[in-house]
C-alpha cells in the first residue's frame, strides 16, 4: 500500500483499516426471500424512500462467506480479509424506481466493516457462521445437490438475531431469480457531529448507490426457506421478522468496487 486510505492515516499506509480501492469480492451466499409486516417494512426506510406498492413488506436476508482483496495480494492475508455478512434488503422506491434498501448488517472483520461504512452500509459487529460445501465427499461435506440442507446463522452482543435454512430442491438457470442485481441497493452515508449545537446536523446525510464492476454470479441453486428473526434485547431487527417465508437460494458471487453514486 503506497498511501493510506482509511484511518488510521499511519506514515507507510500499512497500519490503514482499509486499501484503497478497487475493491475485489468473492463470496458464497445464502439467501432467503421473505415478507414482513409491511408497517415495519416501510418504517425503516429513510427521507426520500418510499414502500414500493408492488410488493409491500418484500424483502432479503442474505449471509455470505466472503473473500476479499486489493491490488496487493491482501488475500494472502486471510485473517485481515476473509470475513462473513448477515444483512437484510428492504424493496424500496427512489423516484419511482425500484430499489433495495440495507437497514441492517452485520460483519465480524473491522476492515470489512470500514470498507462498508465508507459504501453506505450501517455494518455492525456481529458472529456469523453458515454450512460450507467442500469437493472430497463426506457426511459433512454439504454437497450442493438436490436435497442438501444449508443453514446460516447470526448474533450480536451475545444474543442470536437470525436462522436461515435452505434445502435445495434444484439449479437455477436465471441468476435475478435470486434477488440479486434486480434492484439497485441504496444506502444512507451518515455521519454525526459531537460538537455542541450540532448533534442534529451530521457531517455527511446523503443517499448513495452502490456500484458493482463486472459482478459475476455462478452455481445458483434454489430450496425451500425457513427464516426466524428472534427477539434480542437492545435490536430492533426483530421488527422485521417475517410474515411469510418465501424461496431460498445458495450460489456464489463476485464483484469489483470501485466507485459510489449520491443521489
Amino acid at each position: 500500500m503506497s498511501q493510506p486510505y482509511a484511518v488510521p492515516l499511519s506514515p507507510r499506509g500499512l497500519s490503514s483499516i482499509a486499501p484503497p480501492p478497487p475493491w475485489h469480492y468473492s463470496g458464497d451466499f445464502l439467501i432467503v426471500e421473505f415478507w414482513a409486516d409491511p408497517a415495519a417494512a416501510a418504517a425503516v426506510l429513510p427521507a426520500g424512500l418510499t414502500p414500493d406498492p408492488q410488493s409491500p413488506g418484500h424483502a432479503t436476508a442474505i449471509f455470505v462467506d466472503w473473500q476479499f482483496t486489493g491490488e496487493n495480494d491482501e488475500l494472502l492475508d486471510p485473517a485481515r480479509y476473509q470475513y462473513r455478512e448477515f444483512f437484510i434488503l428492504v424493496d424500496a422506491l427512489h423516484e419511482g424506481q425500484a430499489v433495495a434498501f440495507c437497514p441492517y448488517i452485520f460483519v465480524d472483520n473491522d476492515s470489512a466493516m470500514m470498507r462498508g461504512l465508507i459504501q453506505g452500509f450501517p455494518k455492525r459487529l456481529g458472529a456469523v457462521h453458515q454450512t460450507r460445501t467442500f469437493a472430497a465427499p463426506s457426511l459433512a461435506a454439504a454437497p450442493v445437490a438436490p436435497g442438501t440442507r444449508f443453514a446460516a446463522t447470526a448474533s450480536t452482543a451475545g444474543q442470536r438475531i437470525a436462522r436461515a435454512e435452505v434445502k435445495l430442491t434444484g439449479k437455477v438457470d436465471d441468476p435475478s431469480r435470486a434477488g440479486l442485481g434486480g434492484r439497485p441497493i441504496v444506502n444512507l452515508r451518515h455521519f454525526p457531529r459531537l460538537a455542541a449545537g450540532q448533534h442534529d446536523n451530521p457531517a455527511v446525510h446523503e443517499l448513495v448507490v452502490s456500484i458493482m464492476d463486472n459482478p459475476r454470479i455462478a452455481d445458483v441453486w434454489t430450496g425451500d426457506g425457513q427464516l426466524t428473526l428472534p427477539l434480542a434485547e437492545g435490536e430492533e431487527i426483530a421488527d422485521l421478522a417475517p410474515v411469510r417465508v418465501g424461496a431460498g437460494f445458495r450460489l456464489s458471487m463476485s464483484y469489483t468496487v470501485t466507485d459510489l453514486k449520491t443521489l
